[in-house]
Formats: C-alpha cells, sequence, structure tokens
C-alpha cells in the first residue's frame, strides 16, 4: 500500500467534532420527538373529535367557564328541568350544598360519577346512584338558577343576601289567560340537565337532588326532548320549526345586548343570564283537526319550510309590511310570527332554548271553543328563555301574546317561574360565590 492510500481512508472524527455532531442528532430527534407528539396528540384530538360527532354519548362539553354551559350551547336532544325550595335556614348549608352541586357537576359533565366511588362502606349509602355506568358523558351541561325566594321567602332575608336581589329578578305578573298550578310554579333553586341521552339529563338531576336531602325539597321537574336533525331549527309538536329567529349565539355581540347580564347593580351577575319557564300544555287533539292554511295563519310561517308567509326558504326576512291580492296583511296582525317579532317589540329579543313534553294522558278542560272535556294528551312545551332582563324581554312580549296571538286557542301556561342564573363558575370555587362571598 502506498503513502497515499492514507488519504483515501475515512478520517477518524475529532472528539469535538464527535460531540458536536451527537448533540445535532439528539436535539434533531427530540425536535422530531416533540413533532411527533404533537402530531399524535394532534391526531387523538381529531380522533376524539370525531368519534363524539359520530356518537352523541362520547361528547363533552366543559363545566368551568365564564358562561355557565346549557345557554348558548347548542341545544342537546334532552332536558329534565327541575326546581327545589330550600328547607335549611342556615346560610352555611347553602354555600355547603352549592359547593357539593359545583364539584359533582362538574364531573358528572366529564362523564365520571356525581361523586368517587372508592373507600365507600357497604354499610353506606352508595354515592351515585350507577344508573348511568358506562354511558359516557352525553354532552351534559348542567345550569343552575336562583329564584326570588332564595332571598326573600315569606317577608324573611333567610340568607342575608336580600339586598343582592337584582332588580330584574322580578316577580313574573299573571298574564291573561294563565292557569299557572302552585306545584309547576316557582322554586328558590333551577337545575337545568341537558344531554344527548334522556338518563343522563335525568340522573344529573336526580343525584343534585339526594345530596341535597334535609336541606331541600323538590318542587317541580319536567322532562323534555327536541325533534330534529342536529344543526337545524327543531320541531315543536304542534309540526313547526320552533326557535328560527333566535338571536345568532356565535354572534359575541348580540349575546351581550340579549342574553348576557351586565347590569352596574349587580356585579355577581355579570356574564349570567336571567331565565324564564314556561310548561305550556297544548291540545293537541283541538289542534290536529285544523286546516293546514289555517295553522299557517297562526304562526305566520309555511309549516313545511318554516318560511314566513310570502318566502320561500326559513331564514328570509320576515316582510310585517307585505300585503296579499287584497291589500291585507300576508302575515295575520295576530299572528305568532308578528306578534313576538322584534319590530313589533321595540328591538327586543330572547334566546329561545325550549324542549318538547309527553306526559301521557289526564282528564282536561279547555278554556276556548268547543270547551271539550275529556282525556286527552298531557303534552306540549316547556318554554325555556335565557335574557339580559325580563323587564325589558319576556314580559312585555308575552304580555302582547296573551292578549293577542291566535294561538292562545291551543295553548295554556300551567307553570312559570323565573331565575337568575349566575355566571359560570372558577375551578376550586362553586356557583354562585359571588352572590354569598362578595
Amino acid at each position: 500500500m502506498s503513502s497515499d492510500d492514507s488519504n483515501d481512508r475515512p478520517r477518524q472524527p475529532a472528539r469535538r467534532g464527535f460531540l458536536k455532531a451527537g448533540g445535532a442528532a439528539v436535539a434533531a430527534s427530540a425536535t422530531l420527538g416533540a413533532t411527533l407528539a404533537q402530531s399524535q396528540a394532534a391526531q387523538a384530538a381529531e380522533a376524539k373529535h370525531r368519534m363524539a360527532a359520530a356518537d352523541p354519548l362520547a361528547a363533552v362539553e366543559p363545566f368551568y367557564a365564564p358562561h355557565q354551559a346549557g345557554i348558548v350551547t347548542p341545544q342537546q336532544a334532552h332536558t329534565y328541568v327541575a326546581a327545589f325550595d330550600l328547607t335549611t335556614t342556615s346560610r352555611d348549608d347553602v354555600i355547603k350544598l352549592l359547593r357539593q352541586w359545583t364539584d359533582s357537576a362538574a364531573r358528572m359533565t366529564q362523564g365520571q360519577s356525581a361523586v368517587a366511588l372508592e373507600g365507600v362502606s357497604d354499610e353506606q349509602p352508595a354515592p351515585d346512584s350507577g344508573d348511568v355506568l358506562g354511558l359516557g358523558p352525553a354532552g351534559l351541561t348542567v345550569t343552575f338558577g336562583f329564584g326570588p325566594g332564595l332571598f326573600v321567602s315569606e317577608g324573611k332575608d333567610r340568607y342575608g343576601i336580600a339586598h343582592k336581589r337584582p332588580a330584574a329578578l322580578v316577580d313574573l305578573p299573571r298574564f291573561n289567560g294563565d292557569q299557572l298550578i302552585p306545584e309547576k310554579t316557582g322554586g328558590d333553586l333551577y337545575v337545568q340537565a341537558c344531554a344527548n341521552d334522556a338518563q343522563v339529563a335525568f340522573h344529573a338531576v336526580r343525584q343534585l337532588a339526594r345530596q341535597g336531602y334535609g336541606m331541600l325539597r323538590m318542587r317541580w321537574g319536567q322532562a323534555g326532548f327536541l325533534s330534529g336533525p342536529r344543526g337545524q331549527t327543531p320541531r315543536n309538536l304542534m309540526g313547526f320549526k320552533d326557535g328560527t329567529n333566535n338571536p345568532p349565539t356565535g354572534d359575541a355581540a348580540a349575546m351581550k345586548e340579549f342574553v348576557w347580564a351586565t347590569s352596574a347593580d349587580t356585579p355577581w351577575m355579570q356574564g349570567g343570564t336571567y331565565t324564564v319557564v314556561r310548561r305550556i300544555r297544548i291540545t293537541l287533539e283541538h289542534w290536529d283537526q285544523m286546516e293546514l292554511g289555517f295553522q299557517e295563519q297562526v304562526f305566520g310561517r309555511r309549516k313545511y319550510s318554516g318560511a314566513p308567509i310570502g318566502k320561500e326558504k326559513e331564514f328570509d326576512p320576515v316582510d310585517l309590511d307585505a300585503v296579499d291580492k287584497d291589500g291585507n296583511p300576508q302575515i295575520p296582525d295576530n299572528s305568532h310570527v308578528r306578534l313576538s317579532n322584534r319590530a313589533s317589540n321595540n328591538g327586543a329579543q330572547i334566546l329561545r332554548r325550549s324542549y318538547s313534553y309527553n306526559d301521557s294522558t289526564n282528564f282536561y278542560i279547555e278554556r276556548w271553543p268547543p270547551w271539550r272535556q275529556e282525556t286527552e294528551y298531557d303534552a306540549g312545551l316547556i318554554f325555556i328563555a335565557h335574557q339580559a332582563d325580563p323587564r325589558t324581554g319576556f314580559i312585555p312580549i308575552n304580555e302582547k301574546l296573551a292578549k293577542f296571538d291566535m294561538m292562545n286557542q291551543f295553548t295554556t301556561h300551567v307553570g312559570s317561574a323565573v331565575f337568575a342564573c349566575p355566571p359560570g363558575a372558577r375551578p376550586g370555587s362553586y356557583i354562585g360565590a359571588e352572590l354569598f362571598e362578595a
């Protein structure tokens, strides 16, 4: 071998070069590993999202947020709403209960049991009824509200918070035609559970009710359901789309104007909302005998397309000035659409998030012709409306509807309640903490 052969040999790398090269390789490997990990995490998140979209039982809604879930959240298929009267006279009991409710609601919305199941003696009641184990979170949201009775009951300030009652939390007036049943009206505390499974929604309220044993009693409860493909306006039991003219929940400015409470005199309600709940019975037997054209005149919309009369598509603007060939309003003066439209109510709007209900049958007497007395469906609408202030929202709108709406021939309001729903809870805190501790 000649001396030139040494020039052809691979040189032995210097130690410093080796370390630099090795460090670069390690860095590249680390970067590659981090990128791979991020990619895998993104893929896992996307897979989870796809699974939730494909399987409604896998859907998860966050509990801790600036606003409570279940208000602008896209509607789930089922609800169970309930109101409770407090029996305890202890402010500490109420705070303790709200803390426990907050923790349990946060757990249940993530698909967990209401409380941890470990370490419970066989001689104790089970901490969770267990009827939804394995079902998944099902998109559960739990929304809490405070009724007027939490602040003052029978003229007494039970918990030292009467001076913090919001001016907007007014006692609802008696509207024309109301046939309110005391057992379906009012309440100190409100719980609204919505989910993509009926049992998950009922389970949530059931667990919270059992946790309040000895401190409260249930005043009323009501299960409801939603009909219609997800992402489309649902239909009520009368067959019409319900909620077409809602303010858009994705519009932050509209939500601030119409839904979220901003009154300076009630700082603990900033970011909350005021919720009106009405149980409206519908005489479906009577309605089902009405001509299609008359039904559309009652609503002011086409039944199948949802379009305003005189238009073709559901979201075409309502034209209250349009007239027919005889010069009469295309949308009747006493139609539901005209009377509830913001143009007829000084620009006021409310966010409807209603559900249908069907409670089998019972004996019923109509208050309108033909004044039938017979066994009929006990079915109708759980009307739920969120707004920044009922005094400028639901109350003036419903006063007009109660007096003039053609729909009153077929509907009777038998339950009613109003609640102040505070902003969302922060992790480590509890719902309504600003009310009791500020």
